[in-house]
């Protein structure tokens, strides 16, 4: 993937520093810098999608809301849009703090996958985040690998791949069959 970095003043807002960008595609805010990419493949947002449907009964059921490509703020010049976020928050705004987050979900690019795989779960522990969530997609099918936070960094707590279904009673009782993630619709 191709980023563009601008340099943000830490006191700029970040809605209008991205806003007045005329940028219609991803960005996060590391820092004070402000990192622009390519929107997902068509794939990965349908994979996003279908994760975010499979889990909201669920986080609905324990109070939680699921949000896709919310603005995530983890610290001063930190705010990230990851995949998906599954908070204890209300729906107003365009901003979820991180001691809001019980799970944070990001579907790995292959263009950006060492940013996906290193650097994003380092942001989400070091702010705390409880649970991470890691989407890959070997060979047409899809790999979940769910973390829990051990003192500063993720441990991984449960890896599914295809036929398999997540169950995890923590960060709130869910379950997601791999298969549910694969649907395509078909082609004329």
């Amino acid at each position: 993937m191709s980023s563009i970095r601008f340099e943000v003043s830490p006191s700029a807002k970040y809605s209008s520093s991205l806003h007045g960008s005329g940028c219609s595609s991803t960005a996060k805010l590391i820092d004070g810098s402000l990192w622009v990419g390519p929107a997902p493949s068509k794939r990965h947002q349908h994979i996003a999608f279908l994760l975010a449907m499979g889990l909201d009964a669920a986080a609905e059921r324990s109070g939680l809301l699921v949000l896709q490509d919310v603005n995530l703020r983890l610290a001063g010049g930190r705010i990230l849009q990851p995949d998906i976020v599954v908070a204890d928050t209300d729906d107003l705004g365009t901003t979820v703090e991180a001691a809001e987050a019980k799970l944070v979900v990001e579907v790995v690019s292959p263009s950006n996958a060492g940013t996906d795989r290193l650097l994003m779960p380092q942001l989400y522990a070091a702010a705390g985040i409880a649970w991470y969530l890691r989407v890959e997609q070997p060979d047409d099918s899809v790999e979940l690998h769910l973390h829990r936070l051990v003192d500063d960094r993720y441990a991984p707590a449960e890896v599914v791949g295809h036929g398999q279904a997540l169950t995890s009673d923590e960060p709130f009782p869910f379950a997601i069959e791999v298969a549910s993630l694969l649907r395509r619709r078909p082609r004329d």
